[in-house]
């Protein structure tokens, strides 16, 4: 098996492709922050030559909920341009022989149809709040399909919805809806106040389904076009809001702070070029994922409340 590089290894979805990958017999090197700093180009140089990688899986971000999009604009653009760039480049220079480099739901624009099929991608502007990180990441699209046009490069571009499972990131200033909720409706029996109006839809992918999809798209597809991974089903936040007060117990009170954002107002991908290309399809029931969930944050609560 190929020697594979993780990049955001010991993170939420590279834990869990780490382990998939393991599984099936490949030797993984795995990157973490406190070791390589990939918004440098000489860190990220000193990577590849530690690694020598044939398989990369680029899968490092800074990202966060809308309060984490609003508050690093910069940051995130930055830092997410310079990662993909940078492992884009070493990975050319070393001759990788396979690079995947994951994308974003927050590419598309605001305010495509829905469901969301990638031919729609560059038909208008992304969603305010996280439109630096969404432009960010289709930076890397650009550059994953340019390399391969000049250089040859082997890049793949994967577009996951949002993500959810156990070992996810419950911290409140940077935790996504479902952790964000979990936690809420742990720490607050009374009541807990929500952003928005609760109107706008989403679409959750389980992340070991999504670590699959990485694995499947790394074994069969080499093509330039990018490729969506979901389940095709979409959920209003105010419907997701009270079955996750099901799941954990929560019997207070909903409040919606209708006077923050909203973000946007549908998500929800068309899977059909997964399946066709790479024959990948999300197994996991979405009741059943967030039982799971909560099963783990409760075991592990005590951790991150002391974090």
């Amino acid at each position: 098996m190929p020697r594979a590089l993780v990049t955001g290894g010991g993170g939420f979805l590279g834990s869990h492709l780490v382990a998939r990958l393991e599984d099936a017999g490949h030797d993984v090197f795995v990157v973490r922050r406190r070791d390589y700093d990939l918004t440098r180009y000489d860190d990220t140089e000193r990577l590849f030559e530690d690694a020598r990688p044939e398989l990369v899986f680029h899968l490092a971000a800074e990202v966060g909920g809308i309060g984490a999009n609003r508050a690093n604009p910069g940051r995130y653009w930055y830092a997410n341009l310079m990662m993909g760039a940078h492992v884009l480049e070493l990975a050319r220079l070393h001759e990788t022989r396979k690079v995947v480099t994951l994308g974003t739901i927050c590419e598309y624009p605001k305010f495509t149809p829905v469901p969301f099929h990638e031919d729609e991608l560059w038909n208008g502007y992304p969603e305010e709040t996280n439109a630096p990180y969404g432009v960010a990441k289709k930076s890397v699209l650009v550059g994953a399909q340019s390399y391969r046009e000049q250089y040859g490069t082997n890049a793949i571009h994967l577009l996951p919805v949002n993500l959810y499972g156990p070992r996810d990131n419950f911290n409140p200033e940077t935790a996504h809806v479902i952790p964000d909720l979990i936690r809420k409706m742990h720490e607050r029996t009374d009541q807990v106040v929500l952003w928005g109006d609760g109107s706008p839809t989403r679409e959750f992918l389980y992340v070991e389904d999504c670590a699959d999809g990485l694995a499947l798209a790394a074994e069969r597809y080499d093509g330039a076009e990018p490729v969506n991974l979901g389940t095709g089903n979409e959920i209003a936040i105010r419907d997701l809001a009270s079955l996750i007060a099901e799941l954990t117990g929560f019997t207070g009170e909903i409040v919606w702070d209708t006077s923050m954002p909203n973000g946007q107002p549908r998500r929800s991908l068309d899977t059909t070029r997964a399946k066709e290309l790479f024959g990948w399809e999300a197994r996991t029931d979405f009741r059943e994922g967030l039982e799971q969930t909560i099963a783990w944050y409760r075991e592990h609560m005590h951790a991150h409340v002391a974090r």
